[in-house]
């Protein structure tokens, strides 16, 4: 069996020529690298709010994009149980985004994936959260992930791959370092 051009421009699903390509860009022209995220937010009312992704710069270049996240309650906390609550959106960023780190990298390690999920699971305090009990964290004290992979690397290389994604994942960053959030409030 043959393996054409084509199959080996993409590992992963990754189209690797492009992802060389912009390595390559950002390496040269570190501004390449600079984005900038935003999502607009408006309450529907009860607990059920979207969220509206308008576009991201990237690399000084606006760049449309039009989606909309829904996000709801469990009906056990007021809302009507139809879309996911920020909660399980938090733990689909982290695992969504670490999952493009492992396939983008075991890709450029050269490496075939057949097998790739990760679960994140915490506990959160309700007393918390309605003020019920002030000396209880409103949020997680801690998460737990597990990550399962399997496909053409070794044992050793696939512990290098997890401690890359690791250190190279934003989202992991974000969960794992305390973000100063400058929220400001505007009446009207």
């Amino acid at each position: 069996m043959s393996t054409s051009t084509t199959d080996l421009a993409r590992l992963n699903g990754i189209d690797m020529t492009a992802l060389r390509r912009t390595i390559d860009r950002i390496t040269a022209d570190p501004r390449e690298g600079q984005t900038t995220w935003s999502i607009r937010s408006v309450w529907k009312g009860g607990t059920r709010s979207d969220h509206h992704v308008e576009s991201v710069a990237i690399g000084g270049r606006n760049i449309d994009r039009r989606f909309t996240i829904p996000i709801d309650e469990p009906r056990e906390l007021c809302g009507t149980d139809e879309f996911a609550n920020p909660q399980e959106y938090l733990m689909a960023a982290l695992n969504a985004c670490m999952m493009v780190g492992y396939s983008a990298v075991a890709g450029l390690m050269g490496i075939t994936l057949t097998r790739l999920e990760v679960t994140t699971r915490g506990d959160i305090d309700l007393r918390g959260f309605l003020g019920i009990a002030p000396s209880v964290s409103a949020g997680y004290d801690r998460l737990s992930q597990e990550v399962r992979i399997a496909g053409s690397g070794t044992e050793e290389e696939f512990r290098r791959l997890h401690d890359i994604v690791r250190a190279t994942s934003p989202n992991f960053f974000n969960l794992t370092r305390a973000i100063p959030v400058n929220s400001h409030l505007t009446i009207g």
